[in-house]
């Protein structure tokens, strides 16, 4: 029994809060807190080992949460803003590996929890006790701060001791000072706008009469095109598209933006896209979204444009899209769907294209439509993937086939690449198809990936790039943006330019607002 407790006490202590750091190390702050229960009286001292306990316990929570967070958002775990999170994340797990799975991991979680709050302070009380029974011995472990002052080391580069112990507080007490002086920074950034005054006759006049549709492509990013693993059959579908749409008289042009999430945070790379600010956090978008901030979609609606969102991840009202200026919201319960669910993405992105030219493009003596169309067949866990079908089969979605779900944990990581890959394989084809079949010289087509996958998909470090395309048939549209340096075709290469996300909205409104005269 004092075994365990002291490698649970350790464990809490040196337990690394990021993937790929050492658990090897002895940390060096435990010295203070066995030199202090030694000098405390017999009641203080059970009082101070239940607290140093508690606290100890906590301090594991919060490096399991950073791992998490880590290995999905490639970033720790935000203390003030990423509570409200946890819903979004048991949704996610119940649409990934089914409800009653879902209900038994929250039930592991909690039970987790509640041992850790439990059992680390027993712990610490178990060794206080042996520590006051040896105290001679127990004042020897003072060596110890001699390997830290001198960086003793047993295996080259890799110190007996660690003094960062409680590092993981430090830096989340920071990232709350610096979430509460974003607050004023984002505000000052979201007071400039060379755009919020612009009347509806200067914007967008290169476009007029045309269906503008900006399609998002869900963890389509750079990795895609680039990571030999899997890039080579995703440009093949990119290549053969270019052909198929050069022939059917389309041009296109191919760069990078780079989002403002990754892993994760779709909403916060779409505010982005469509304001001009950078929101990279879940404070900025709520700042965001209770503003009047000028937006993508606001400047086609005030331009004249029909402007609607297909959204088939939303299962209830969303009351911050009021912030994008739509006439019309279409989310899961709108778009007809009676075909299998797909894990998360519940309804197969070659449906939610058709629902958008079936309920929007085929209305008589309608005026041009501006679309955001949100894809999610490519959204993690990365299968099943659905097929293409014929668009005139389509019908209610009961053409489709298959359907289930499968979590990530279950399959090795090459299978899950080997997943994510097909399925940004059949996102690609779903926008190519619909091109090949209802494009026409009205029809501008943005397709672009919100942001990378998770680390289990591009590994650590990776950038937060991800490609984006601009699709046209009639060529004075492509000719607007012929400064911009982007490339021919679907498939951005390595040198292709790159943007930040938040340069896009201003960019594009500047391209095809009124020709200079």
């Amino acid at each position: 029994m004092t075994t365990l407790a002291a490698l649970l006490v350790l464990a809490a202590l040196a337990a690394p809060n990021q993937p790929g750091r050492p658990f090897v190390r002895f940390p060096v702050e435990a010295l203070p807190g066995v030199a202090v229960l030694l000098l405390l009286p017999a009641r203080a001292r059970r009082i101070g080992a239940v607290a140093a306990g508690v606290a100890l316990a906590l301090l594991s929570l919060l490096k399991l949460l950073d791992l998490g967070f880590s290995a999905t958002f490639a970033r720790p775990f935000d203390p003030m803003l990423d509570w409200r999170l946890f819903g979004p994340a048991v949704e996610v797990l119940s649409d990934s590996i089914g409800r009653p799975s879902a209900i038994g991991a929250v039930i592991g979680v909690v039970v987790l929890v509640l041992g850790l709050l439990v059992l680390v302070p027993l712990a610490v009380l178990r060794l206080t006790g042996i520590v006051v029974r040896h105290r001679a011995t127990s004042i020897r472990t003072v060596a110890w701060l001699g390997c830290a002052v001198f960086g003793l080391q047993v295996v080259a580069g890799l110190p007996v001791t660690a003094t960062n112990a409680a590092g993981p507080v430090y830096d989340h007490l920071r990232l709350v000072r610096e979430d509460l002086g974003d607050r004023r920074t984002f505000a000052a950034e979201a007071s400039v706008d060379a755009f919020r005054d612009s009347l509806g006759p200067q914007l967008l006049t290169a476009l007029r009469g045309k269906d503008v549709v900006f399609t998002f492509i869900e963890s389509y990013g750079r990795d895609a095109v680039e990571n030999p693993e899997y890039a080579p059959q995703v440009n093949a579908v990119l290549d053969a598209g270019t052909r198929q749409l050069d022939a059917a008289g389309f041009g296109s042009r191919s760069a990078f933006l780079t989002s403002a999430a990754t892993g994760g945070g779709s909403h916060l790379a779409h505010s982005t896209l469509q304001s001009g600010l950078w929101i990279d956090s879940q404070q900025r978008y709520l700042q965001f979204t209770s503003s009047t901030r000028f937006t993508l979609s606001g400047a086609f609606k005030r331009a004249g444009w029909r402007t609607v969102c297909f959204a088939p991840a939303n299962t209830r009202d969303w009351p911050e899209g009021r912030i994008y200026g739509y006439n019309r919201i279409y989310d899961s319960r709108d778009m007809g769907y009676r075909g299998p669910t797909y894990a998360l993405s519940s309804i197969p992105d070659q449906y939610t294209i058709s629902a958008f030219q079936r309920l929007e493009r085929t209305a008589p003596n309608r005026p041009p439509v501006f679309a955001e169309i949100d894809l999610l067949s490519s959204h993690a866990p990365w299968t099943p993937v659905p097929r293409l079908v014929d668009y005139s089969g389509i019908g209610d979605g009961a053409a489709f086939t298959g359907g289930g779900q499968n979590g990530v944990l279950d399959r090795s990581g090459a299978q899950v690449r080997a997943d994510y890959r097909q399925s940004i394989e059949y996102s690609l084809g779903v926008v190519i198809s619909y091109l090949q079949t209802y494009g026409d010289d009205s029809l501008v087509m943005v397709f672009l990936g919100d942001h990378q996958p998770a680390p289990v998909i591009i590994g650590e470090n990776a950038s937060r790039d991800v490609p984006i395309t601009i699709v046209a048939r009639d060529p004075a549209v492509l000719e607007r943006i012929s400064g911009w340096g982007w490339q021919d075709g679907l498939r951005p290469d390595p040198q292709a330019p790159v943007w930040k996300m938040d340069a896009f909205r201003d960019r594009f409104l500047t391209a095809f607002g009124p020709v200079s005269r």
